[in-house]
């Protein structure tokens, strides 16, 4: 699929280009980013500035997304492309090849970040299992899944710095005018995050229970790492296209049974089927654990921002793991 979209990117930009070509530019940076994270710092650090926008639709979750001809076609005319790297976007960087636009900033999110591969959670996981043939299983579905990189990045706050100057600095080196303002307003957002990191390791340093328990493919690695908890999830890897085996979703139901936890978490923007069943067969509460990929789109319109998506996973996580 990649090859044949690389492979069409000259014709259809060629082609569709000229569609466009005619209309009215605002003489404002136009910027296109793949999730929400970036799309949401760039509001943060560029304000009224720029025109940004998110190349996925409202609600559409990001590891199924293809870009159509038009995404193709809006990248071309825009003057910085954000993703988030190749473990999280695959087929960004073969499309970028294609793209005739030589004026156009690429800027890799995860750039300077230092990636978790997925074999460590994996490990993390399944500590007194180490060696078993099915945790060896386990181990090469995931680098199946997204190359052997953990790509959600943005779950860790000291991550989402790195990325904000990252952003900042592509936006100063493209608009050098208004570079005072990029980077006081990333100055103020990373301290923001930090305030908000602090709150996370206070709230969850006093958790009756360290195991997220989670009814989706498993995005909060990076998060769980950072603050001390275990996470457990049916799901094989990172990508939430494999179903969960029987006999790993009947496990995960007898070790919530004998742990005492009385919530199980969901994913956003899927039916939490999975999640469902688990509470059905448990009676644990089933409650959203929010992973910031994408938006609704009635939480876009209402405003929804990614600091308020985590304050919101903050609540959620105290009365799940019953913190003091």
């Amino acid at each position: 699929m990649l090859k044949k979209i690389t492979a069409a990117v000259l014709i259809l930009v060629t082609v569709v280009f000229f569609v466009y070509a005619k209309e009215v530019k605002t003489g404002k940076i136009e910027i296109i980013t793949t999730l929400f994270p970036t799309y949401d710092f760039v509001r943060e650090i560029a304000g009224d500035k720029v025109n940004v926008s998110l190349l996925l639709p409202p609600g559409v979750e990001p590891h199924t997304f293809e870009p159509k001809p038009q995404d193709i076609v809006k990248i071309n005319r825009a003057d910085i492309f954000i993703y988030t790297g190749k473990y999280m976007e695959p087929w960004a960087e073969d499309l970028l090849k294609g793209i005739p636009n030589k004026n156009l900033k690429i800027v890799d999110a995860s750039r300077g970040i230092n990636l978790i591969s997925e074999a460590d959670h994996d490990e993390d996981e399944h500590e007194e299992d180490a060696g078993h043939d099915e945790h060896h299983d386990k181990e090469e579905h995931h680098h199946h899944h997204h190359g052997g990189k953990d790509p959600h990045i943005w779950l860790d706050f000291e991550n989402d710095q790195i990325m904000v100057d990252t952003i900042a600095a592509a936006l100063s080196e493209k608009d050098p005018v208004n570079k005072a303002f990029y980077l006081k307003n990333a100055k103020e957002y990373k301290n923001k995050l930090e305030a908000l990191d602090k709150r996370f390791k206070e709230t969850l340093a006093t958790a009756k229970y360290k195991t997220i328990i989670y009814g989706g493919h498993f995005a909060f690695g990076y998060f769980a790492k950072r603050y001390g908890l275990e996470h457990d999830s049916p799901y094989e890897g990172f990508s939430p296209n494999a179903e969960p085996s029987p006999k790993v979703l009947g496990e995960l139901i007898k070790k919530l049974k004998a742990s005492g936890i009385k919530y199980i978490y969901y994913e956003e923007l899927l039916d939490p089927k999975v999640a469902r069943t688990i509470s059905q067969a448990t009676g644990a509460k089933l409650e959203l654990l929010h992973g910031a990929h994408n938006v609704s789109k009635t939480e876009l319109e209402n405003g929804t921002t990614f600091i308020s998506i985590m304050e919101s996973n903050l609540k959620k996580l105290k009365e799940g793991l019953e913190c003091r």
